[in-house]
């Protein structure tokens, strides 16, 4: 079967982790890049390999020989070029968060389905063998009944970078989003479920969440089995990023779930109630392969209104509820 062919749409840091994978990834190629500035393209062209650049990301989507484009912009892009790249016949790779808020990741969903094109956020880690054997013990019983989930992600600026765009709330900034959206999507994807509740209290520069610590409460407020999962997200903390699993018989914890400390080792943790541990190390492919082969599958397979974008809404919606939350200091019911 043919490769998809891609081309990335600028010349983001975080597109230049991502390129080299495609090209190493099954059934994928990159084959453009783009870039307002035609200088930048050259060079990004020159180091990965890149045959073609384009001067302006609507040259890449009126090249009939791409397939789908990698879209590493600011947040507050993402649905002017999703929605270029969607009426342009292009499958959409989109970074995190997929948009700044749900009604435009509505819109976004919504012109994707108009034109039966593949919209996948750019969360890396669900797609891994690892993710996928925590998600297996998660659903298989083996921690008992599920209690509490507790997510982090952090890491320190010592000076908050006002020129930099999570400083800003129309580009889509704040903690929430930048790092929170993993927490939040790891709590929805394992627990299999929304929330009813969620409360959050935030730290504020600039009009951005720089810390924020969220609770969100599952099920029937009136049970005592009732699950709870809590969120922490912050530019001011050491690098953290660990989820645990708490169930009544035994916890899961995993110490680095948005990329593997160390790439040749992934692995987590399950402890009982007696100190015991077990040591889960389960290898595999880079998760920029993992990510770009799923989505390299769903467009193969049509999957247009697929599980990982019905995931990627609902986390919009929960994150507007908690940044809601941490404005007016209240409850939110959802």
């Amino acid at each position: 079967m043919a490769n998809i062919r891609f081309a990335i749409l600028g010349t983001a840091k975080i597109a230049r982790t991502v390129a080299p994978r495609i090209n190493s990834a099954e059934g994928a190629e990159l084959m453009g890049i783009a870039s307002r500035n035609e200088e930048s393209a050259q060079q990004f062209a020159q180091e990965f390999g890149i045959p073609r650049t384009y001067s302006g990301y609507a040259a890449a989507l009126d090249d009939p020989n791409v397939d789908a484009v990698y879209v590493p912009l600011p947040p507050s892009l993402h649905q002017e070029w999703t929605e270029k790249a969607a009426a342009a016949g292009k499958h959409i790779l989109c970074e995190k968060p997929l948009a700044r808020n749900v009604d435009e990741t509505d819109q976004m969903i919504a012109v994707c389905q108009e034109h039966g094109v593949v919209l996948l956020d750019g969360v890396m880690w669900y797609h891994t063998a690892r993710a996928a054997a925590i998600k297996q013990i998660v659903d298989s019983g083996q921690l008992g009944d599920l209690r509490q989930l507790t997510s982090v992600f952090t890491f320190r600026w010592d000076t908050m970078p006002m020129e930099n765009l999570r400083m800003h709330r129309s580009l889509g900034g704040g903690s929430l989003l930048d790092l929170g959206w993993y927490c939040v999507g790891a709590a929805l994807w394992l627990l299999g479920e929304m929330p009813q509740q969620v409360y959050a209290r935030a730290n504020w520069c600039n009009d951005v969440d720089v810390r924020l610590n969220g609770f969100l409460w599952f099920g029937d407020e009136n049970s005592a089995e009732r699950k709870v999962a809590t969120i922490e997200s912050g530019f001011d903390a050491v690098r953290r990023r660990w989820v645990e699993v708490v169930g009544a018989k035994e916890s899961l914890v995993c110490d680095d779930f948005t990329r593997p400390w160390k790439s040749e080792r992934p692995r987590f943790w399950t402890h009982n109630g007696d100190g015991d541990s077990v040591e889960h190390v389960v290898a595999g492919k880079t998760q920029e392969e993992c990510m770009v082969e799923a989505f390299c599958e769903l467009i193969r397979s049509r999957q247009t209104n697929h599980p990982w974008l019905q995931l990627s809404r609902k986390t919009q919606f929960v994150c507007d509820a908690l940044d809601r939350s941490a404005r007016i200091g209240n409850v939110v019911e959802l």
